[in-house]
């Protein structure tokens, strides 16, 4: 999208089924899951790029030994970072040990990351600075092996100060009030009790050093996670390693936060995308599953595996952003979705048109709304292909005119380019508009001036800041009689709070064009009125129930709100006409059925925590406050 922003992390996970020495034999390196999981994690770098992470344990190996292994990265390049050191380490531990690079046993024992289940990560931070500490993934440490715990997630809790004092009325003393420090804490009291729980239960009957070979072979992680997850109120996809080997991935119940699965004799993996799966082991897509809400997918110690369920399943409200733009659209369903999403835009872009596609060019901003724009273009071949007919049908007396009916074709062409690879959502604030408007370029001499409308489909608008300060100014540099802005998502009206990085209310151009119209038709009362409601609920600590920023938007059409929109990005000295065009929700659904979560778009939230982010947003943006709501 024009306005990009910081959204979902990303993270893989493979448990080698077979011996470690099975792979060394098989693929002639010692280093085949290093390689799988480099594929696994690169393949899901849009999903972040402030830091990663890579940890590794080893199973069974003698005590004395180191079985945990981790690097994290905040490097400009961190994946590069972190496998180039995996790579240095193994060349530095082999330099005068040939003869053992082919031992499984040896290099378990000489060497870090030579173990069977491997867990990365990919960060985009929502909150902290970007330091390697606030890295995945995370380890609770501990001398007994079954009490060691590494995590690593795509998540955001609604509700963590109510987690943290959960954690401190347990007798805790958490060192952060963040939802990673908090969900590792939780996971990691209950580990302990269950570890406890069975040591009651077996020590009696046997003696250490066998009595810890039966703990962790005896451990219900089903029990321990739901007793673990049960007050959780966000999106999440979390994976965890226990020391002991055995590791899991649980998915929240509404589906919020993606993850997917694929198992054969020799491997386990997990990862956010399907693509990632694909691409590092060559599957087929009907091989990947969807791992299910509410659930977890559990390998043991042995490398057996299942999903359990752990929690009530809610309505199944996946992310609708995973399809319109975050995750690759190399998925041949998010593929076809993204080309719906421009296909359904097609009668609102004629409409605005005029149907004068004559004078009509039609373009797309940036490269991640290239797919909506073919299917924009395919919608408007049905549109011609219609009109041939119903000319044919309806007699054409004229050569010509049946010449020029049959031969149309739109004009298509690519009118803006990213000049630089920079992302313009990491930089400062007090940098941004001067880094905006010297990341895009344009194509001169392909519009007629004064004549052409010019059509640009982007894939969402969020603040309106890259419009507003660098594209409009440019396109009007061609001198088109009008330019229309057409959007395959819906107008971003609320905060999401469940893994993208969008929690104030003015940042969202929809919300500052409401209370325009609220200023001009002389309604600013309601502010007050919804202010009240959401101070007294968040004061009597009652504020799930109700989105009270919902009535603000219920006076007014979405028509209206577009036109306001429109005159808010419109930048000083715009000659050509401007308009804005955004998806409907009815139509977001209809390209995209297994993927309703639209909370975003209709402040309809999937938990009762949303409710609460919303309306303490909406107060927090009354007060004048620039901080997170949750």
């Amino acid at each position: 999208m024009s306005d990009a922003i910081k959204h979902e992390c990303g993270i893989a996970l493979i448990r080698l089924r077979k011996p470690y020495q099975y792979y060394i034999d098989k693929y002639e390196t010692p280093l085949y899951a290093v390689h799988k999981l480099s594929v696994m994690m690169e393949k899901q770098v849009n999903r972040g790029q402030d830091g990663a992470g890579v940890a590794n344990i080893k199973i069974d190996v003698p005590p004395g030994k180191r079985y945990i292994s981790r690097y994290r990265s905040v490097e400009p390049q961190p994946l590069t970072d972190i496998f180039s050191k995996i790579h240095k380490k193994f060349r530095k531990g082999l330099k005068n040990n040939r003869d053992h690079a082919n031992d499984a046993q040896w290099l378990q024992e000489n060497l870090a990351f030579t173990g069977e289940v491997w867990l990365g990560h990919l960060r985009y931070g929502t909150h902290g600075s970007n330091e390697v500490e606030n890295c995945h993934p995370m380890l609770r440490q501990s001398n007994w092996r079954s009490r060691n715990l590494v995590m690593a997630g795509n998540f955001n809790m609604t509700n963590v100060d109510e987690l943290f004092g959960k954690l401190v009325s347990l007798g805790q003393h958490p060192k952060e009030k963040v939802d990673t420090v908090t969900v590792m804490e939780k996971i990691g009291h209950f580990l302990d009790e269950e570890n406890q729980r069975v040591f009651e239960r077996f020590k009696g009957i046997y003696e250490n050093p066998t009595l810890s070979d039966v703990i962790e072979d005896n451990i219900d992680l089903p029990r321990l996670l739901y007793r673990s997850c049960r007050d959780f109120d966000g999106g999440y996809a979390m994976c965890g390693l226990t020391g002991y080997g055995a590791s899991f991935v649980i998915r929240d119940p509404a589906g919020i936060r993606p993850a997917f699965y694929y198992a054969d004799d020799e491997v386990v993996v997990v990862a956010s995308e399907k693509q990632a799966i694909k691409a590092a082991f060559n599957v087929d897509y009907n091989q990947i599953t969807e791992i299910t809400p509410g659930s977890a997918l559990i390998v043991d110690k042995n490398g057996e595996y299942n999903e359990f369920p752990i929690l009530p399943r809610l309505e199944k409200r996946s992310c609708s952003f995973e399809r319109i733009y975050f995750s690759r659209g190399t998925d041949p369903d998010i593929y076809n979705e993204r080309k719906q999403l421009g296909k359904l835009l097609i009668p609102q872009i004629l409409k605005e048109v005029n149907y004068d596609l004559d004078n009509t060019i039609f373009s797309y901003i940036p490269n991640t709304a290239e797919t909506a724009f073919l299917g924009m273009i395919e919608g408007l071949e049905e549109y011609l292909a219609k009109k041939r007919k119903q000319a044919i049908m309806e007699g054409i007396l004229f050569e010509a005119d049946l010449e020029k009916v049959l031969s149309f074709r739109p004009r298509i062409e690519k009118l803006v380019t990213k000049d630089v690879k920079s992302r313009t959502f990491i930089t400062a604030d007090a940098l941004r508009d001067d880094m905006v408007s010297s990341v895009y370029d344009t194509t001169f001499e392909v519009v007629r001036k004064n004549v052409d409308t010019v059509v640009i489909i982007d894939d969402s608008i969020v603040r309106g800041t890259t419009l507003e300060k660098s594209i409009l100014t440019m396109l009007d540099r061609l001198k088109p009689k009008k330019i229309v802005v057409a959007s395959s998502a819906p107008q971003i009206r609320f905060p999401d709070c469940y893994g993208i990085d969008m929690s104030r209310m003015k940042d969202f151009v929809a919300y500052r064009a409401v209370l325009k119209l609220l200023e001009e038709r002389d309604m600013e009362y309601m502010l007050e009125d919804v202010y009240t409601q959401s101070v007294t609920a968040l004061a009597t600590k009652n504020p799930y129930n109700t989105n009270f920023v919902k009535s603000l938007y219920d006076p007014f059409t979405d028509e209206e709100i577009s036109q306001k929109i429109a005159e808010i990005i419109r930048p000083k000295g715009l000659n050509a006409e401007l308009s804005v065009v955004f998806q409907t929700v009815e139509n977001l659904h209809k390209a995209c059925p297994g993927h309703l979560g639209d909370w975003y778009f209709t402040g309809n939230y999937p938990t009762q925590g949303g409710n609460k982010v919303v309306n303490k947003a909406f107060t927090n943006s009354f007060e004048g406050k620039l901080e997170r709501a949750y």
